[in-house]
């Protein structure tokens, strides 16, 4: 698998592979999954060739990490990068009030506590190593400081106040002195990481569905800025939740709902050109992206063994160039965004 350099502070950088794996599946997310199970997707992965590794402690109240790390540590540290977040402690409750009934499956019960400031992020991160198993991670990155999250513009703006006043220089000291390579915040919206990229010293961002095969409003104006500072994106939610998986069809989701009308209509009409040009949606989807200069990795929520290796057919599937230049010239996709191929 192809392999990306990013080095923006000189301090030897981070080899990205094209595909990461993320981890939140691996929590539990939909359904349980056994240890072995998330054992052998996490090997399938590897096998693959993904050497990006995504975790939280939100995902699935500390499993997640857990899983991760059990399989981690069976590997040489400096082969991997590792990348998990901050902001949320887990405390201990009830198991009627324990965070994400019917979302997170057979998992602890805890609930979150929202925790920005220096020494909210400091005891997230040892919480995390202790996880995991592990002696470091890779990359840190502010989980969630957006609106969709928090409820409103003002919560957001809040949170964002909080971190930058505390959980910033707590990360920014573990850069500086090495214990990390690089920080940034893992987001839904491209909004917020615009507000922080100009608030402070962010190396990347992990960006969730704000820029797909539907939607590319990021290249307006977080975009430009990332590149003017040398900040790299980290792609989640390439298949916007899962219609550009499934398809339009019935009871498919977007942005983790049942997709609307004009989603469903938008979507059936890229299947259209997809069915010209004998090209499979979730292909296009998968590469689509990873053509940008600025995404570093995309990483894919795997559940399964077979799920982590057929995503590598994904990634090698052929599409012709006629196929995004239809998309482009019937407006389906923006003339000013970058593809496979070619411009």
């Amino acid at each position: 698998m192809k392999t990306n350099k990013w080095n923006r502070l000189n301090n030897g950088g981070l080899n990205f592979t094209q595909l990461g794996l993320g981890a939140a599946p691996l929590g539990n997310l939909g359904s349980a999954i056994t240890n072995q199970q998330a054992h052998d997707t996490l090997a399938a992965g590897w096998d693959a060739g993904m050497r990006y590794f995504d975790t939280a402690p939100q995902y699935g109240l500390g499993n997640s990490e857990r899983r991760v790390g059990q399989f981690l540590q069976t590997k040489n540290r400096d082969d991997f990068i590792l990348a998990t977040k901050v902001g949320r402690l887990l405390k201990l409750c009830p198991t009627d009030q324990r965070l994400g009934i019917g979302k997170w499956f057979d998992v602890p019960s805890r609930r979150e506590h929202y925790d920005y400031t220096y020494d909210g992020v400091m005891r997230s991160v040892e919480f995390s190593l202790e996880r995991t198993g592990l002696d470091r991670f890779d990359i840190l990155f502010a989980h969630d400081l957006d609106e969709w999250t928090h409820g409103s513009i003002e919560a957001r703006d809040h949170y964002i106040d909080e971190f930058m006043k505390g959980g910033y220089y707590a990360l920014l000291s573990l850069r500086d002195q090495g214990v990390i390579k690089a920080f940034g915040a893992g987001l839904n919206e491209w909004q917020a990481c615009k507000i922080l990229a100009e608030r402070g010293d962010m190396d990347l961002f992990l960006l969730a569905g704000r820029y797909t095969l539907l939607e590319q409003e990021p290249i307006d104006k977080l975009f430009p800025l990332c590149e003017d500072r040398g900040i790299g994106i980290v792609l989640g939610g390439a298949f916007n939740s899962g219609i550009l998986a499934t398809g339009a069809v019935e009871g498919a989701w977007y942005n983790y709902d049942p997709a609307p009308p004009h989603v469903m209509d938008r979507v059936k009409q890229i299947e259209e050109v997809c069915t010209n040009h004998n090209v499979r949606l979730i292909d296009a989807a998968l590469q689509f992206p990873l053509a940008h200069p600025l995404v570093q990795t995309l990483i894919p929520g795997t559940k399964s063994s077979s799920e982590a290796s057929s995503v590598i057919d994904l990634l090698n599937a052929p599409i012709p160039a006629d196929f995004w230049n239809e998309l482009k010239e019937l407006g389906l996709l923006r003339k000013d965004v970058p593809v496979p191929g070619g411009e």
